[in-house]
């Protein structure tokens, strides 16, 4: 049944249309994505006639740019902490801080810190990603990655709604002995599927409420155009890194076939391969030349090497040598659809050429620059993603004011190489120069976990609390505070010697 012949007004014709667009998805662009994601490229061009060599280095040609260049920007996105807004948190006099958040336990108990990274990597790689987030046997929130390969969801408006009308995950695909098998949320309802090639034989059942409001499945998407459409990277290189392998090869070829200097004879009728001749006692009595299918004297193929020397009796005979074929030019190729790719997605030529001898600082600097900038974009479109996924568990947790906290914000890991006596210094700057409070610079330290940001809030209170009965005691003896003790400037202490 066509998509557009589907009745969408029912739970079971939304089905349907899902995994209708599921499998255009597929069939059109995600499984190529796939297969280049996994090294499986066509063949570069060759010969009809090419032999079992030709087809050897056209395997080894291959070169698999692609997950480089997918890896790469999402080396620069891992979420760090959240910073819940200050009204979801009860502080509405200052800034709110990222100790101590609820909506971080829900992030380790889902164990993120290192499954962020694939839902990262399939946004990047297909165009999209998904997560949903539900009530785990233990009664507390969970959230997964959903494949792209896997999963589809429909909006009203694709280009604006971050909440779906509804998604389907495919746990299993149908085959001749059995169905296949889904799980489908029509808004906060979630089915069970079970379905056929033949999705009109598709049947619902309904497994309960979700406990959300909305359909518990988020988009990840790194970009999104205004007709609703997600684009990836790596359809968009695919002509590169065919071109990329046809030059390999075509290295291959010129190396294994011309990279060494042919000795050549002219005026010299080459041996023909002799076979011998037996009488009627199987004794040889002489030998005559042995003949191709066409009936043609076979030649014999000469092996030469440094060990041999070719002569020849007459005189008119004429030795010489070809030259090698020069691989400068097809290395000059590679390195150059290798800054295509580079130009292309916004990567440092470093990371695919290995080298940086001959490039300035200049030149690194604003390479870095433009591919921060693609991180940072990355992690916006992600950032937007994670905070409805927080959302949702608040809500699911029954947390009312962080369900509605729209002003909340992931916190980002800062990637960039820098000493810990730089961040030191910059920060001192801050607090100084600006009198920003310490405490509120805390979260500014880089490399620094949520964790050992609430242990320093708690060694801080326990200080604060020592410093307190001690100038309790001070003054119960009739001293002075040592919060009211003055400190002498230089001058001063210069006038008092």
């Amino acid at each position: 049944m066509a998509a557009e012949e589907i009745n969408t007004d029912s739970p079971r014709g939304r089905a349907i249309l899902l995994l209708n667009i599921l499998k255009h998805d597929l069939e059109e662009h995600l499984l190529t994505v796939d297969a280049y994601l996994q090294g499986d490229h066509p063949d570069p061009y060759m010969p009809e006639m090419a032999d079992d060599e030709y087809k050897l280095l056209a395997k080894r040609a291959i070169d698999n740019k692609v997950p480089l260049l997918v890896r790469a920007p999402v080396q620069g996105c891992y979420v760090d902490g959240f910073r819940a807004g200050r009204q979801a948190a009860g502080k509405s006099d200052h800034a709110t801080e990222i100790v101590n958040d609820p909506s971080w336990d829900h992030w380790q108990r889902s164990r993120l810190d290192a499954r962020q990274t694939a839902i990262y990597l399939a946004a990047v790689a297909y165009g999209h990603s998904f997560t949903v987030t539900e009530i785990g046997d233990d009664g507390k929130t969970y959230t997964r990655g959903l494949s792209p390969l896997r999963t589809s969801a429909i909006y009203d408006d694709p280009a604006s709604d971050e909440d779906p009308v509804a998604a389907i995950h495919v746990s299993r695909w149908p085959t001749a002995k059995r169905p296949g098998k889904a799980r489908f949320w029509d808004g906060p309802i979630e089915y069970e599927v079970s379905f056929t090639d033949d999705y009109d034989k598709l049947r619902l059942e309904e497994v309960g409420d979700t406990g959300a409001d909305e359909c518990p499945v988020t988009r990840f998407a790194i970009e999104v155009d205004l007709d609703g459409r997600t684009h990836g990277i790596v359809e968009e290189i695919i002509p590169l890194q065919d071109r990329l392998n046809q030059t390999a090869f075509d290295l291959l070829i010129a190396q294994t076939y011309g990279s060494f200097k042919v000795r050549t004879v002219t005026g010299m009728a080459p041996p023909m391969v002799q076979k011998p001749i037996f009488d009627e006692d199987g004794h040889v009595i002489g030998f005559e030349p042995e003949l191709d299918d066409n009936g043609q004297p076979k030649p014999l193929r000469v092996q030469v090497n440094g060990k041999q020397m070719l002569y020849a009796e007459d005189p008119e005979v004429e030795f010489g040598t070809l030259d090698e074929t020069p691989l400068d030019g097809y290395i000059s190729a590679l390195k150059d659809v290798s800054e295509r790719l580079s130009a292309a997605t916004q990567t440092p030529p470093t990371y695919l050429l290995g080298q940086i001898a001959n490039l300035s600082a200049e030149a690194l600097n604003a390479a870095e620059t433009t591919f921060n900038r693609k991180v940072g974009q990355y992690q916006h479109a992600f950032g937007e993603a994670w905070e409805r996924v927080f959302r949702l568990a608040a809500r699911l947790e029954g947390d009312t004011a962080r369900a509605e906290d729209f002003h909340g914000e992931v916190v980002w890991r800062d990637m960039e190489s820098r000493s810990m006596a730089q961040d030191a210094d910059a920060l001192g700057k801050l607090a100084q120069n600006l009198g920003i409070p310490a405490r509120g610079l805390w979260p500014r330290v880089r490399g620094v976990t949520q964790a050992e940001l609430t242990r320093w809030e708690e060694l801080a209170e326990e200080g604060d609390a020592e410093l307190q009965m001690a100038e309790a005691l001070t003054r119960a003896s009739g001293g002075r505070s040592t919060r009211s003790i003055p400190q002498p400037t230089r001058s001063g202490a210069q006038d008092a010697a």
